[in-house]
Formats: C-alpha cells, structure tokens, sequence
C-alpha cells in the first residue's frame, strides 16, 4: 500500500504554473510535468501531457478495448509497455498540437512518469523532471536527465559542470518536440519504508540532495513531506515554478 501527495507553487518570480502532476491511487499512477513554449503554451502543453498519458493508462487498466499504435516491446512487462505507450500517445498529442496553431509553436514538456504495480515500481522520464527514491537508508535520483549536463558526464562522471556550463539549462529531448519521442522504461522492486519523489527541475534545481533526503527520512506523512520541500524551495531564489509528489510505501504485510 501507499500514500501520496503533490504540491506546486508557480514559485517567487514566474506569475504562472506551468507545472501540472497527478496522482491516481486507484491506478497507481503517479505524473510530473514541467511545460515550455511562449504564451503560455507551456501550461498548455504540460496539461495535455498529463491528461492524454492518464487517459490512456486508465482504458487499459479497465479493460478496454484499446489500440496500442506503437506495438509491444517484448523486452517490456504489460504496466512497462502502458507507460511507453501513453508517453509516446501524449508526445503526439503535443506536437500535433504545436503544429496546428502558431501560439503553440515550440511547445513542449518534460514528463516524469511512475506506476506502482504490487511491489514492483515501473517508471520513466523525458527531460530533467526527476523520481528520486529514499530507499535502505540511501538518497538515489532512479531517472537520467536529458540534458546537456548529463550527456558531457556521461563521458566525464567527475565533471563539475552544473553551475559553470553555458548550456546547463538545455534540454536534448522533451515530450513534443518531435514526431516520435525516445524514452527508456525501468523497473524496479520496492522495499517496505520506500519514499519516492516526483519533482520538477524547480525544486531539484534549488535543494541538494541532502536537504531532499532529510525531509523525506523523517516521520511526517506524504502530505507534509511535499508542502515541505515546496516550502523550502520558496525560501530560496525559486525562479521556476516547483512541483513536488511524494509517495510512502509500506508492503502490504508490514
């Protein structure tokens, strides 16, 4: 079993939340997405992100009779391939939309995506929104950025390249900017005790990993965990809007 909660704020400098989350327990769902793109259309592209992703995963949960336009990817288990799946559906949505209308040229949307299956966490990511789980005592970010910061550490690990690089904010793939979207979908066990965080780079952009993993370790239900970190966030610069969704798991036999 789980709890959950989600907290955004458009932050101290940006009048609007282009952040969207959701969160469906009796799916097992759990959705971040942080939107770009001019008037507005970030919020825009964000929302519709979420709702194409939600309601895809809800027809196959409910045993519709859906078309799957992107085939199975054997390598995958059934929940995998419905988050690929509805990532893929919402990436199409998004750039058909950018295209169709010239307020929304450019659009576009990161999306950190989690299903709790069980015990098993499936998961994925597009962009720099990022699932952090607290698990055995250990702080671990379980999504790869799609960043140029992330592709120059790849080949140099050791590299401090976060505040310095003139392209650190450069995103290389997000959810509508192009035709077909490329993602990875994992999967992992969870553990009794596991904290998960959902977070938009707003929050991960301004708190260390240290002052994430303290608020995630303590005794404090999902609710005041993610009020916290957004808290925390608003205490700072917070230039970009921050979202946080926390989910507690205990395993149904604790």
């Amino acid at each position: 079993m789980f709890t959950a909660h989600g907290a955004s704020h458009p932050g101290n400098v940006r009048k609007i939340n282009e952040d969207s989350f959701r969160i469906d327990d009796g799916l097992g769902v759990f959705l971040v997405a942080d939107g770009m793109g001019g008037h507005n259309a970030g919020e825009v592209a964000s929302e519709m992100a979420v709702e194409t992703i939600m309601a895809f995963l809800r027809r196959t949960y409910e045993g519709d009779d859906v078309t799957w336009p992107y085939g199975i990817d054997p390598k995958l288990s059934f929940e995998g391939n419905r988050i690929m799946t509805a990532i893929r559906l919402g990436n199409r949505r998004v750039f058909k939309a950018a295209e169709s209308r010239d307020e929304f040229t450019g659009m576009g949307t990161t999306i950190v995506a989690a299903l709790i299956d069980g015990d098993r966490l499936v998961f994925a990511g597009v962009g720099d929104s990022r699932l952090y789980a607290l698990t055995g005592g250990q702080f671990v970010q379980l999504t790869t950025d799609d960043s140029w910061i992330a592709t120059l550490r790849k080949g140099d690990p050791s590299a401090d390249l976060a505040k310095k690089h003139p392209m650190r904010h450069v995103l290389t793939n997000v959810v509508g900017a192009r035709e077909q979207v490329d993602l990875e979908v994992l999967e992992r066990p969870l553990a009794d005790g596991d904290v998960l965080l959902l977070c938009s780079d707003g929050l991960h952009g301004e708190l260390d990993d240290e002052a994430m993993a303290a608020v995630l370790a303590g005794d404090a239900e999902a609710q005041a965990m993610a009020e916290t970190l957004v808290k925390l966030t608003l205490e700072g610069r917070a230039a970009d809007n921050v979202t946080a969704l926390v989910i507690k798991y205990r395993a149904d036999s604790a």
